[in-house]
């Protein structure tokens, strides 16, 4: 049985939360859960607006989908969501150039399925924390090009330039990730309002350190609200086995 977490967070130094998270461990459509984590761009209420409208298109897209392949249900729900926010922007000259990260996850037995669009994130902790999204972001792009260093990207003033965003273009690509997960395995999705403020091994002695999922959760949006706190936080946490560990502490499904 799943054990989820969610929470979202103003951060230090913003005065509209863009960020927007959805969870469900019950059954939407075909699919038998469905977590998101939405990173909204855009001036006044309009990244706001993108961030929830997409979330909620996705959603209903997913829940009146007759498809069974779990790629194919994600793919034409972030495509018609992405269609959708185009024309909101269209139709509302406050909503121009409105987009929205998006990062996409459901749990097929063992397996998880991630879609994702942008550089809000997915990542598996165990003994050890790996991201399993890649960054649609330009120094990412740098880094791969060999162009600069992981820790010069880190530092970079154009760390967050995305290079792909739900309601950038008329069309959008999706990238996809299947894993394959153990007993012990936490999942984590979050906004860049969190790996900004934190490293990634700071995060996994977090999630680490902390007794249950409530915890470990609000313990890393306090830590990245220590450190700074310069954007929205989003986290989604699972525990996708707990019927199987005994660590979790005492939340209760």
């Amino acid at each position: 049985m799943l054990k989820t977490f969610s929470i979202t967070d103003i951060g230090k130094k913003r005065k509209l939360n863009q960020d927007y998270v959805f969870s469900s461990e019950e059954k939407i459509g075909n699919l038998s859960n469905v977590f998101i984590v939405a990173d909204g761009m855009g001036g006044h209420n309009a990244g706001d607006y993108a961030s929830r409208f997409t979330v909620e298109t996705i959603v209903s897209e997913i829940e009146n989908s007759f498809e069974h392949n779990s790629v194919k249900i994600l793919e034409h729900a972030i495509k018609v969501a992405n269609t959708k926010l185009r024309e909101k922007a269209a139709e509302d000259t406050s909503l121009y150039g409105m987009g929205t990260t998006v990062v996409v996850a459901t749990f097929i037995g063992r397996f998880l399925q991630v879609a994702n669009v942008g550089d809000s994130r997915l990542y598996v902790i165990n003994d050890k924390i790996t991201q399993i999204t890649r960054d649609h972001s330009l120094v990412e792009e740098m880094v791969r090009m060999g162009g600069i260093d992981r820790e010069t990207a880190r530092c970079s003033l154009d760390k967050n330039i995305i290079t792909r965003a739900i309601g950038a273009l008329d069309t959008v690509d999706v990238d996809f990730f299947e894993v394959e997960l153990k007993v012990g395995d936490m999942v984590l999705m979050c906004s860049d309002g969190l790996t900004n403020m934190l490293e990634d091994q700071e995060i996994h002695q977090i999630v680490d350190g902390q007794r249950d999922i409530v915890e470990k959760a609000q313990k890393l949006v306090e830590c990245a609200n220590n450190n700074g706190g310069k954007d929205n936080i989003a986290v989604i946490l699972i525990d996708p086995f707990a019927d199987n560990t005994s660590t979790t502490g005492g939340i209760n499904d």
